[in-house]
């Protein structure tokens, strides 16, 4: 658990991109040695920036009613980590929020990841994970959530949960009708 604090406190102070982060840095992040479960998303947003607490906004809400977790359970430390793609907000861009900044997962995610060994599951969510947990996947993030059975046992991509993917979600009912229920019973073996 120290070498954990450690580490902790080492990516809270990271300054590493703060020349283009329009908000300064602020590493927004939680992992425990004991947590089973990893959710790997993109980047926080302005509220999740302001708060620090990571999917605090309804992309969160949704996430957790996809997952059928409660916040309490949401944000158990010991059993749930939550290392995005880039830790800071990255900013605004024409159709949404910047991509998240390329330094973090390189310069963190390994140490992280070596330091969490109780993991069972992660959940590569959106984009920005999958290529980068999953580059000889499939071609589009649609077709790698198709095809979640492949990545099992030990990722499961999703697409991202914000309010700006109704249309996404609409076009592919399939997604709701067994990808959900897949989602909640390999989070619920994860957790077990």
């Amino acid at each position: 658990m120290t070498q954990m604090i450690r580490l902790l406190e080492e990516v809270r102070a990271c300054t590493l991109c703060s020349d283009h982060l329009p908000l300064g840095p602020r590493p927004v992040l939680r992992a425990s040695p004991t947590a089973r479960l990893l959710i790997i998303g993109q980047a926080p947003g302005t509220r999740v920036h302001e708060t620090g607490i990571p999917w605090n906004d309804p992309s969160g809400d949704r996430l957790r009613d996809w997952l059928q977790l409660d916040r309490d359970r949401f944000y158990d430390d010991s059993q749930i980590a939550i290392v995005p793609m880039g830790f800071c907000y990255p900013g605004k861009g024409r159709s949404g929020d910047l991509p998240p900044r390329p330094e973090c997962a390189p310069t963190w995610h390994a140490r992280l990841l070596e330091a969490m060994p109780a993991l069972r599951l992660t959940l590569l969510v959106g984009q920005y994970a999958q290529k980068y947990y999953l580059p000889q996947q499939y071609g589009s993030l649609s077709e790698n959530v198709a095809h979640y059975r492949d990545a099992l046992p030990h990722w499961f991509p999703l697409p991202h949960p914000s309010p700006r993917n109704r249309r996404w979600l609409a076009q592919r009912p399939w997604f709701e009708q067994q990808v959900l229920p897949a989602l909640c019973e390999a989070v619920g073996k994860a957790l077990e």
